[in-house]
């Protein structure tokens, strides 16, 4: 992991403005040997200006020193050494100086003025040396090759550090700038791979319900007109054998379908992705939960599942369970999506399922309609007789029925609304569209 911005700043283990232990120590060193070069020639310096030695050497050390805060302060170190250049000393300070200058993240136009400034300084003096020179009768070069000399001093003592600290400032920056893209994609992958897995639990909790809805579907209505019958069972076993034997063929029948159905619910959830009996070599994906959710769910309506024709056999249960139901439908039957028939069922199954748990022998009234591009449905109940206590099958209630119901249909695109009438019955409504939005 990469340290960039506030991360480099608390990552800092050096001294005082230095990042590490080892830059200190290298700009100590740097200050050493170019304070010992400056007081070297501050010997020179302090002879040439009438000095006494001891001042020049301590004013060429002290000047040279400046290196040590040449990455806190860089045109402090550089304009100190334009200020000793006509004292001709501070070359290794010019040149680190200039480099410096030339690396950090300062404005390029400072440093090309204070670069001009340090060229136009040596320019000058290596002028004046020379003329110098010829003056005491030096015969080092001839006077036509002054200009050349001294122009090639101030370019070969500026030009290189400044050229090699615009190079590697350029490429300190783009190391960094490519540490923050790496920084920055790393945390933006981390991010998606967040939502990835929120979208994949969002995916399992909408597999979970809608699998706990079809159970729900499923078990219930079998096994409450399973309980209904056994307590009419109870009922009538002395007083009617007959009744209670066809009673009791009614639970066995009720009881097989309910296996049977358990049977391919289980056999679809089963069947996986077609993988059955085979371990997968590793995870599947995060992203790919979404999808396999999907397709469960895809391979769940697309098997043999009930439909609005079968209302009739449904409706017959009830009134086997003693259940007096009326059935009646309007408009012309047509084949719908095998997701809308499905819902319908449900929800005609579920309310009649509510009417055995809380409306024993109630009057109920079950209504289909087919209205152009929709179906609506009704199953409503009068208020249940009074109870004598001689078949009370004692149901119990999870509360979640008419909620699975509005879960269904509002999936759908359809309208559900429940409720108790003005003459102390229930009512269950439900409007779905003839083709479900996938199809549409």
């Amino acid at each position: 992991m990469t340290t960039t911005g506030d991360d480099r700043t608390t990552a800092m283990t050096g001294p005082w403005w230095w990042e590490r232990w080892r830059g200190a120590a290298l700009d100590a060193g740097l200050a050493v040997l170019s304070a010992a070069e400056c007081g070297a020639e501050g010997i020179a310096f302090a002879r040439d200006a009438g000095l006494p030695v001891p001042v020049g050497v301590g004013f060429g050390a002290l000047a040279g020193a400046a290196l040590l805060i040449r990455r806190r302060w860089p045109v402090a170190v550089v304009l100190i050494s334009i200020a000793i250049t006509p004292a001709q000393m501070g070359v290794l300070l010019t040149v680190v100086g200039l480099y410096t200058l030339a690396a950090s993240e300062l404005p390029r136009r400072i440093t090309g003025a204070l670069a001009g400034m340090s060229m136009a300084g040596t320019l000058i003096v290596a002028l004046v040396r020379a003329n110098q020179d010829m003056a005491e009768g030096s015969p080092s070069i001839g006077s036509e090759f002054i200009p050349f000399f001294a122009v090639t001093a101030a370019i070969g003592v500026t030009a290189p550090p400044v050229l090699l600290g615009l190079y590697v400032g350029a490429r300190r920056r783009l190391v960094e700038g490519m540490r923050e893209r790496a920084d920055s994609l790393e945390r933006e992958l981390q991010l998606l791979a967040e939502r990835a897995e929120e979208r994949a639990e969002w995916a399992r909790n909408e597999e979970r319900t809608r699998i706990a809805r079809e159970m729900h579907d499923v078990v219930a209505h079998r096994v409450s007109l399973m309980v209904v019958h056994a307590a009419a069972l109870q009922a009538v076993a002395r007083k009617d054998p007959e009744k209670a034997v066809r009673n009791a063929a009614l639970v066995g029948d009720m009881g097989r379908q309910a296996l049977t159905e358990l049977r391919e619910m289980l056999g679809v959830l089963r069947a996986g992705d077609g993988t059955k009996g085979q371990k997968p070599a590793e995870p599947l994906p995060l992203a790919a939960v979404g999808f396999a959710a999907a397709a469960a769910a895809s391979r769940a309506v697309d098997e043999d599942g009930p439909c609005l024709a079968e209302l009739d056999e449904l409706v017959g249960q009830s009134r086997a369970a003693g259940m007096a139901v009326d059935l009646s439908v309007q408009g012309e039957p047509r084949d719908c999506s095998a997701e809308v028939e499905q819902t319908g069922y449900r929800v005609v199954q579920e309310a009649l399922t509510n009417v055995h748990k809380h409306a024993a022998g109630a009057k109920t009234y079950v209504r289909l309609a087919y209205r152009g591009a929709e179906i609506a449905m009704q199953v409503e109940n009068e208020p249940p007789p009074e109870a004598d206590g001689t078949a009370d099958a004692r149901l119990p209630s999870g509360g979640n029925g008419l909620v699975g119901m509005k879960e269904r249909v509002t999936a759908l695109g359809g309208v559900f609304v429940s409720g108790p009438t003005d003459g102390g019955g229930f009512r269950v409504s439900a409007v779905l569209p003839a083709a479900s939005p996938a199809m549409g």
